[in-house]
């Protein structure tokens, strides 16, 4: 059986515990986070927001593999070779995923702000507009493998769930729009929106002033709440910050910018209604994500077979 090297494209990460995790679970392969200009012995490339050009000229390169959710910041890359490209789907990212959407819809459920700001101010005062969880819906952007996990745990505490995506989908218990056609009819039906989708040319600024402009307004809530943990491109942030402000959403979180870090000089970091976390809803973990990479790269010089292969064309 082939041992191909293997090209960790690191940037923004410590390589040292990926490159631990592979000589724990794979110590008969090379792992390199340096390179020749070609190197013919580089057979795979795990890639984090790898520089331009980084996987170029390397000719017997076979498949790359994604260590995040999403895959857009490998498109970044204008010179991408023409090889597979494979997105890690992860037990624990989904978990952690799942947590983070969770954590984040019950405190906007339960009026965690007020209840802070109020321990803040020593002020003893129980909101009367507290509603039951099966008054509330959550609307789901996204119905990949993230998006169903969290749709089904949220769905466990009771809440009513709608979601949207770009393809049909069917989820039980969950009523599903999808294509442009039903995006519009979508957002009139939820009080939580949780945008999980992936980062396309067709998904670019989705969450702008022309989708909340076409949020109810009167829900058990107030305005709805918008939680954004998919990719910084995906929302206009001057847009956000107005539709607060006019009170078209009544509460924000956002663990995604389309810069990152987020200058301190960003108004959100300031806004009452803003939450904010440092891209930290679903952190890869090389114990986690290394033992599924080698069994794909063992079923891929076994029989050619790999999992979970991106679609060029529409970018997940």
């Amino acid at each position: 059986m082939s041992e191909g090297n293997i090209y960790l494209a690191l940037s923004n990460w410590n390589p040292e515990s990926w490159l631990e995790t592979f000589r724990t679970h794979a110590p008969g392969r090379k792992v390199v986070t340096e390179r020749a200009e070609t190197d013919p012995s580089i057979e795979y490339a795990l890639v984090w927001k790898q520089k331009p050009g980084a996987l170029a000229n390397l000719p017997n390169l076979k498949v790359i593999f994604s260590l995040g959710a999403g895959v857009d910041h490998v498109f970044h890359d204008p010179h991408i070779p023409d090889v597979p490209l494979v997105r890690v789907i992860s037990d624990d990212l989904t978990m952690r995923m799942t947590e983070y959407v969770v954590w984040q819809v019950l405190d906007h459920h339960r009026f965690g702000s007020i209840y802070r700001k109020q321990q803040q101010n020593r002020v003893w005062h129980e909101d009367p507009r507290q509603p039951a969880a099966h008054e509330v819906t959550v609307g789901m952007l996204g119905l990949g493998v993230l998006g169903r996990d969290a749709a089904e745990k949220l769905r466990a505490l009771g809440f009513n769930i709608t979601g949207w995506s770009r393809r049909p989908q069917e989820i039980e218990g969950v009523k599903t729009y999808h294509g442009k056609d039903g995006f519009a009819p979508f957002l009139g039906t939820a009080d939580i929106f949780v945008c999980l989708l992936p980062l396309t040319p067709d998904t670019k600024g989705i969450l702008s002033m022309t989708m909340f402009a076409q949020l109810k307004s009167d829900g058990p809530l107030g305005a709805p709440v918008l939680i954004n943990a998919g990719r910084g491109g995906l929302q206009n942030e001057a847009d956000i910050l107005a539709a607060l402000d006019r009170g078209m959403l009544s509460a924000v979180t956002l663990d995604v910018f389309n810069q990152e870090p987020l200058p301190a000089d960003n108004p959100l970091w300031t806004h009452p209604k803003v939450m904010i976390t440092p891209h930290a809803a679903a952190s890869s973990s090389a114990g986690a994500i290394v033992p599924q990479i080698l069994r794909q790269i063992e079923a891929f010089e076994r029989d050619g077979t790999l999992e979970h292969v991106v679609d060029r064309a529409t970018q997940y």
